[in-house]
Parts: C-alpha cells; structure tokens; sequence
C-alpha cells in the first residue's frame, strides 16, 4: 500500500509538472483530473506495464533493452483512451533561458512522437524522483 501512495505521489508531481512546462497534456477537470489521471498511470503502471513488457520481450531481447520506453508510451496511450478527462496533444516546448544555458523552442511533428516523447519524460522524472526519495 505504500508503494502505490509513493507512486501515486510521484507521478501526480510528475503530470502537473509536465503540463505546466509545456503544452500537449490537458485535463478536462483541472486538479481533479489531473489526480484521476495519476491514479489511472499509477495502477496501469503496476499492472498493465509488466504484461506489455511481457508481450514486448523479443523486442526488447533484439533491441537489448533500447526500447523499453515503448511500453510507457504504449501504457500512456491506453490510460489516454479510457480516461475521458486527460488527453494528449502535440507536444509544444516554449523554450528556456537562463543564466547558464538555453534550451530552444520544440514542438513534435506527430501526436506519436508526443506519445513517445511524453513517456521519455514521465519515465526520466519518475526514475530520478524514485531515486530521490530512496
């Protein structure tokens, strides 16, 4: 049960983190969906993800492990289409600058490479948040 509280915690920062950064992720119901679209992440997560892996094995076996990012883009589609109020758009960076570096301005040429993109990011954060916290 703690796992899944820390989980849930994790990946609700993650969301609202994401979509105040940058456009592409929108909750119909602002704070409300953004926390259902957490929990719906957080037990597709536990228990979706480890059958697409499964399903994924000889991809991942060819590939040597590369695109394992493919299930968090797969779980992500799915928590999109049963999830009436989260839906992801193209993704659209403003751009950053600051002091020390500057990140240009990016926007993804199709909702796939959203997808794709978009569970890069959720899974990079989510790593260095769990990583964090341990």
């Amino acid at each position: 049960m703690k796992r899944i509280i820390r989980s849930f915690l994790i990946q609700a920062g993650i969301l609202y983190l994401i979509s105040t950064a940058v456009s592409g992720l929108s909750f119909a119901d602002g704070v409300t969906g953004l926390l259902i679209t957490a929990f719906a992440l957080t037990l597709a997560g536990l228990f979706l993800k480890p059958i697409i892996n499964l399903l994924l094995l000889p991809i991942n076996l060819i590939t040597f492990g590369l695109l394992r990012w493919l299930t968090s883009a797969v779980v992500l589609f799915v928590v999109d289409l049963v999830l009436p109020q989260f839906s992801v758009g193209i993704l659209q960076f403003a751009g950053f600058t600051s002091e020390l570096f500057s990140l240009p301005a990016f926007s993804s040429p199709s909702i796939v490479v959203s997808y794709i993109l978009f569970s890069l990011i959720i899974s990079l954060l989510t790593s260095l948040l769990y990583w964090l916290v341990k």
